[in-house]
C-alpha cells in the first residue's frame, strides 16, 4: 500500500514562501511593522501614550511632515529635492496675514499666498531644469533668500493669525483638523502617483530621463510641476500650523520641517536615486518619526537624542530599501 503525502505538508512551505514574497513586494510593509512595534513599546513603557490627549499631540507631530512629504516624494521620484520648502512654510502665513490686513477675505488671502508659493516653486523648477543648476544648489539658495524675505517682512516678530474661530478650527485649530488635512493630502497624492498619467510620467522621468523624453514625455514640465506642487503643499502646511498654534512665527519651519519631511519619505521607502516612491510609505514614515518624538518626550529623553535617532533611522531605512529592492527584483544579493 503506497503512502501519499498530504496536500497540507506540500502546500505549507509554498504558502509560507508566497506570503514572504508578497510581504517583500509590498514596499510599505516593513515600515508599517516598525510603526506598530514602536507604538506597542511606548505604550508598554508609558501607559499614557495611547490616551486621547497624547494621541492629539502625536497627530500634530505627524501632520506637517506628512503633508510636505507628499511633495518631496514626488520630487525625489524625479531625482530632485527641495530644500527651501521649510522657508516657504514660514513665509506663506505672513503673506496670508498681509492679505487679510489689506482687507481681503481670508480665503482670498490664502489662495493668493498659495499662488505666491507656487511661483516660488516654478522659479526653483525653472532654474533647475532650464538653467541646469542642481536642485540641491537651487533650493539651498532659495532657502536663504526666503528666510531673509520672511524676517524682513515680519521684522522678526510673530503676529496673530486673525480670522474667525470657525475658519481657524477648519484650518487647524481644532484638535485633529491638521491630521485630517494630512490624510486628505496623502489620499489625493497617492491617487495621483498611482492612477494618473502625471504620476506615471513622474516615475518614468526619474527612472530614465532620456528614455522618458524620447517617449514623448515633457520631462521639464513634470519636474517644474512637482516643484510647484511641493511649494504649494509647504505653504499650505505653514498656514495650517499657524492656525493650530494661533500665531505666525517667522522662525517657524526652516530646515527642521523640511528634513523631517524628506526623512519621512526616505524612511517610508522612497529612494534618493529616484525612479520609484510611495506616498503611503511617506505617511507611515511620518508616523514613525512622530511616535519616536513623542515617545522619547514622554520618557524624558533629551531632545538632542532625537536627531541621533533620525540619522540612524534614515541610514537603516536606506540600507533596508536597497536590499529589499534587490530581493523584489529577484537578485538576492
Amino acid at each position: 500500500m503506497s503512502l501519499k503525502p498530504t496536500p497540507v505538508s506540500r502546500a505549507s512551505p509554498n504558502r509560507a514562501g508566497a506570503t514572504l514574497d508578497a510581504f517583500l513586494r509590498w514596499r510599505e510593509a516593513s515600515i508599517i511593522v516598525v510603526a506598530i512595534l514602536l507604538t506597542i513599546y511606548f505604550q508598554a513603557v508609558n501607559e499614557n501614550f495611547l490616551t486621547s490627549a497624547n494621541l492629539e499631540t502625536v497627530s500634530q507631530f505627524i501632520a506637517a511632515s506628512a503633508i510636505i512629504a507628499c511633495g518631496e516624494v514626488m520630487l525625489l521620484i524625479c531625482g530632485e529635492i527641495d530644500l527651501s520648502v521649510g522657508q516657504v512654510f514660514a513665509l506663506a502665513p505672513f503673506l496670508m496675514h498681509f492679505g487679510t490686513n489689506a482687507g481681503l477675505p481670508i480665503i482670498v488671502a490664502i489662495l493668493l499666498a498659495l499662488v505666491a508659493c507656487g511661483l516660488i516653486g516654478a522659479i526653483n523648477g525653472f532654474i533647475t531644469v532650464k538653467l541646469r543648476v542642481p536642485s540641491f544648489v537651487t533650493t539651498l539658495g532659495t532657502l536663504y533668500i526666503l528666510n531673509g524675505v520672511t524676517l524682513t517682512l515680519s521684522h522678526g516678530s510673530p503676529v496673530e493669525t486673525g480670522g474667525s474661530e470657525a475658519m481657524g478650527n477648519f484650518l487647524g485649530a481644532s484638535p485633529y483638523a491638521e491630521i485630517l488635512w494630512a490624510f486628505a493630502a496623502v489620499a489625493v497624492m497617492h491617487y495621483v502617483l498611482r492612477q494618473t498619467r502625471w504620476g506615471l510620467h513622474t516615475i518614468a522621468t526619474g527612472g530614465n530621463l532620456i528614455g522618458a523624453a524620447e517617449a514623448g514625455i515633457n520631462v521639464a514640465r513634470i519636474k517644474i510641476g512637482n516643484f510647484v506642487l511641493t511649494s504649494v503643499l509647504g505653504g499650505l502646511t505653514g498656514i495650517l500650523e499657524a492656525h493650530r498654534i494661533g500665531s505666525i512665527d517667522p522662525l517657524a519651519g526652516g530646515t527642521t520641517v523640511m528634513f523631517l519631511a524628506v526623512a519621512a519619505g526616505v524612511i517610508g521607502g522612497t529612494p534618493l536615486a529616484g525612479g520609484s516612491g510611495t506616498i503611503i510609505g511617506a505617511l507611515v514614515g511620518a508616523i514613525v518619526l512622530g511616535v519616536l518624538r513623542d515617545g522619547f518626550t514622554l520618557q524624558g529623553i533629551n531632545a538632542y537624542t532625537f536627531d541621533i535617532i533620525i540619522g540612524a533611522a534614515i541610514l537603516l531605512a536606506m540600507i533596508s530599501n536597497i536590499h529589499l529592492g534587490r530581493l523584489r527584483r529577484g537578485g538576492g544579493r
